[in-house]
């Protein structure tokens, strides 16, 4: 319906007239500039079934530790085909859009452990709970720092998908300065000996973890001691002449603090303690003809053994 107004002007103090006339058959429907309130929301995108068959061996872990008993090796998932690209921007804040992961470059700083989305649902993740970490769009397993990085391999999945980790090592190339591939040992380990030479030729370090939470230990640790010093890695000794002396002479097996102590106050200096003779040794409170014996030895062999 439509309202017009009388051209001719009302007199003040009077109210208006309209006349109202009725749409025709030939007259264009106005568009409303609202949706109604009570309209049904627009129904959610089908998403394809997921393929069967694990797609990544963290998904492999899962399920045979459901299903410990089965013994035979699952079926290899296949590879979907690429989606066509649309021809325009991405729509964002669309209905169940999924907000993208963080690119982290080689040699980016982050405050945390960066996790690959392969890693979803690997039980290493439960026991990483020191440092914090993060999903983001990396092509090693864990980033670690500005130049060390990690695979992870389970030696049970390497045996039934033997060349899965010579595709990540190709995939990965050297783009890191430290890069660790951190191999859980559980299985019989008869392929350590081929792994030990594949992280050789590819200038890896490999690391054995017994379980999940030595796993899990071993990325705390390097992430923990990034920014650290090397000197904080190495054993703090004393630089006092007693502390030096002592341990320098309980290095020598069965002799302990005190029998050093005791030595250095019967004979006065190191030098005396390597001029003295067995029985003198062994009359030092503590010492003891065993411990006169070894200590005597050690210290009268010669540096360089002679072939007899």
């Amino acid at each position: 319906m439509e309202a017009a107004a009388d051209p001719a002007p009302a007199p003040a103090g009077k109210r208006r007239r309209f006349t109202l006339r009725q749409e025709g058959p030939a007259d264009p429907a106005v568009p409303s500039l609202f949706k109604p309130s009570a309209a049904p929301p627009e129904p959610p995108p089908v998403l394809p079934p997921p393929p069967p068959g694990p797609s990544s061996y963290a998904e492999y872990v899962v399920q045979q530790s459901a299903a410990p008993g089965a013994a035979e090796p699952l079926p290899a998932a296949p590879r979907p085909s690429p989606a066509p690209e649309p021809d325009g921007p991405p729509e964002r804040g669309g209905p169940g859009a999924v907000p993208p992961l963080p690119v982290l470059k080689p040699g980016a700083k982050s405050s945390g452990i960066v996790v690959s989305p392969r890693q979803r649902g690997n039980p290493v993740l439960k026991f990483v709970r020191n440092v914090p970490w993060e999903f983001g769009d990396v092509v090693p397993d864990y980033v670690l720092g500005q130049s060390t990085c990690a695979l992870f391999l389970s030696l049970r999945y390497h045996h039934l998908h033997p060349g899965y980790i010579h595709d990540r090592l190709r995939q990965l190339g050297r783009s890191y300065g430290l890069q660790l591939l951190l191999l859980q040992v559980d299985d019989p380990h008869q392929a350590l000996k081929e792994l030990a030479k594949v992280c050789i030729l590819t200038d890896c370090t490999l690391l054995l973890a017994w379980s999940p939470e030595e796993a899990g230990r071993y990325l705390e640790t390097y992430k923990a001691y990034e920014q650290k010093p090397p000197d904080l890695l190495k054993e703090r000794v004393e630089q006092d002449f007693l502390s030096r002396m002592t341990d320098c002479l309980t290095s020598v097996k069965s002799v302990n603090k005190t029998d050093a102590l005791s030595l250095l106050t019967a004979f006065g200096s190191l030098a005396a303690v390597v001029g003295a003779s067995r029985e003198d040794l062994s009359l030092c409170p503590g010492v003891g003809p065993q411990k006169a014996k070894r200590l005597f030895d050690v210290l009268h062999e010669p540096f360089l053994k002679v072939p007899k």
